[in-house]
């Protein structure tokens, strides 16, 4: 009875409930990026990383084998939420402004790029080399591609191979990003809107004549 009456007195009090799994697991996985940011991959125990999302060293392996598969499950956090705020911004404009959709989606990925490339270079130790067909890159190059051909099947551009001109933007884009987080820029507005008068010069418009 005494058990009961605790228990409903908890309830009556607002008191929270456990956490459901997937809250505890991001909120480890916060924990976690936040440690290997300030202070490196290397340099952080899995000891450090519970104490600071306040769960037990069970929690951890319960997720987890190794900080290495931590890793793997942050890289494909960092680009679920990467593509989730490129299509936001891409979802704001007028479902027929082929231009306009790419124009943002090279400026979407520019400025999230810049906020969060640092979270980039841990997960994706790789990218550049040793990963060439990384899930980061084909889903975004995915993401550009349909733009393109949908801007090819509503007669706005006519690219004799659309998915060379996504490569070529995909990686011209995130060059310049890198070029802009190298020079310590601030003004992403203005230089993604460079670069997409630059990109956009790689997609022949069709005029009355080719129609």
């Amino acid at each position: 009875m005494r058990h009961k009456a605790k228990n409903r007195s908890a309830e009556l009090s607002g008191a929270p409930r456990t956490k459901p799994a997937e809250v505890r697991l991001d909120e480890l996985m916060s924990a976690a990026e936040k440690l290997f940011l300030s202070q490196g991959v290397d340099a952080t125990t899995v000891n450090e990383i519970v104490e600071a999302a306040s769960v037990a060293k069970g929690t951890f392996y319960h997720y987890f084998t190794s900080k290495n598969e931590m890793l793997e499950a942050l890289a494909k956090r960092y680009t679920e939420r990467f593509l989730n705020s490129v299509q936001e911004a891409i979802d704001r404009c007028p479902p027929d402004d082929w231009e306009e959709r790419l124009r943002v989606w090279i400026h979407a990925n520019i400025e999230t790029y810049v906020k969060t490339y640092r979270t980039h270079d841990i997960v994706y130790t790789n990218h550049h080399h040793h990963d060439r067909a990384n899930q980061e890159k084909s889903a975004l190059l995915d993401q550009l591609l349909e733009i393109i051909e949908g801007g090819v099947l509503a007669g706005v551009w006519a690219p004799d191979q659309p998915k060379i001109v996504a490569l070529l933007i995909y990686s011209g884009v995130h060059g310049a990003a890198d070029d802009i987080i190298a020079s310590k820029t601030t003004d992403c507005t203005s230089f993604a809107r460079h670069v997409s008068d630059a990109c956009l010069c790689m997609l022949p418009r069709l005029t009355a004549s080719t129609k």
